[in-house]
């Protein structure tokens, strides 16, 4: 395996400038060889280390070139042996190195009339860069992932107990019923069909008081709930279905367990710039180390996509954003979401 460390300039170079160059290389770099700046990359990258020509293509052969161009048949003939040998190929005037991204080969760079060593630092940038932009492709399809596994996270007990309750009253209280099931339809839409990344604070509200009248059908009086909200934040866009898994926690592992009834209060308000949310429950609590390894992804299934909500918010806002829990033994929990009320590019 082959060990690179991230490019670097010059120790003469002016590092400020050269630094902010590169890393506009890097940013066009992000989707690919392919990508729609991989050109612009291209020209950034011949002036960054000032070559007369340079080219670079993926593994389609499709060459974008920038500067005074070599031979056509030179560089084909170069980026034949490269793409079929895998190492770098000097022609007069033309040098051809080959990408390797996580030991695969990616593409091909060209630089004509430089050094070798100039060169080497040229493919290290471009490595680093589609490195980078793999990772962050990766992380970006992980979250995706976890948010469908999320949608489709509808508790099969809950489901069935729900319909239980609503077939009962069919006959007895046809209204409720009737009332009940447009809810039950209600909840399943929200949860399953596809939606936009970000939504509204005021839908994820609707989505929890649904959800609510739900489990107090089923729980009767077991259940005691409230729900406030400040207008002010009902149009504060978050992304897509992270309140309502917090309530459903506080319900499956606050609430249920508990042979006496229980009370959840669900709050939204202003502080500042900042939008805070609540879930508090009166439940059965647990361990603070315990939930630490919740919220962290290694505790077990003590929570309901507590580390996938965290997870997306600070992925979003940054890491000062994020969920807090407050929680201890026999003491109830309280889960508190904090997000910046207007956030460029947060959009519903």
């Amino acid at each position: 395996m082959t060990t690179r460390l991230p490019w670097r300039p010059a120790a003469s170079a002016d590092p400020v400038p050269v630094l902010a160059a590169a890393q506009r290389v890097s940013d066009d770099l992000m989707d690919g060889l392919a990508g729609p700046r991989a050109r612009h990359a291209a020209h950034g990258l011949r002036r960054l280390f000032d070559l007369p020509g340079l080219g670079l293509t993926d593994l389609s052969g499709s060459l974008i070139w920038s500067g005074r161009p070599a031979a056509d048949d030179v560089v084909a003939a170069a980026l034949d042996e490269v793409l079929h040998s895998e190492t770098p190929v000097s022609e007069p005037g033309l040098l051809a190195l080959p990408l390797h991204v996580h030991d695969e080969l990616a593409g091909v760079l060209l630089v004509t009339e430089t050094t070798n060593a100039v060169a080497r630092q040229a493919v290290e940038l471009v490595v680093h860069a589609l490195e980078r932009g793999r990772l962050e492709a990766s992380a970006e399809q992980a979250a995706e992932a976890e948010l469908r596994a999320l949608r489709a996270e509808i508790s099969p007990h809950f489901v069935y107990n729900a319909l239980t309750v609503i077939s009962s009253l069919v006959r007895s209280d046809p209204d409720r019923a009737r009332d009940l099931m447009l809810d039950f339809a209600e909840y399943t839409r929200y949860s399953l069909a596809r939606h936009g990344e970000y939504t509204m604070v005021a839908e994820e509200f609707r989505a929890i008081e649904t959800y609510l009248a739900l489990q107090r059908a089923v729980l009767g009086e077991r259940l005691r709930v409230q729900v406030r909200v400040a207008p002010e934040v009902l149009a504060v866009a978050v992304p897509y279905l992270v309140l309502e898994p917090l309530v459903e926690n506080a319900i499956r592992h606050g609430i249920e367990p508990r042979a006496e009834a229980g009370f959840i209060q669900v709050q939204g308000m202003a502080e500042g710039n900042d939008c805070v949310i609540s879930v508090e429950d009166d439940g059965v609590g647990m361990d603070p180390a315990r939930a630490a390894a919740i919220l962290a992804g290694r505790g077990d299934d003590g929570g309901v996509g507590l580390a996938n909500v965290d997870r997306r918010l600070r992925s979003v806002y940054g890491p000062w954003y994020g969920l807090t829990v407050e929680t201890e033994t026999g003491a109830g929990t309280r889960v508190v979401v904090r997000v910046p009320r207007f956030q460029p590019g947060v959009l519903p």
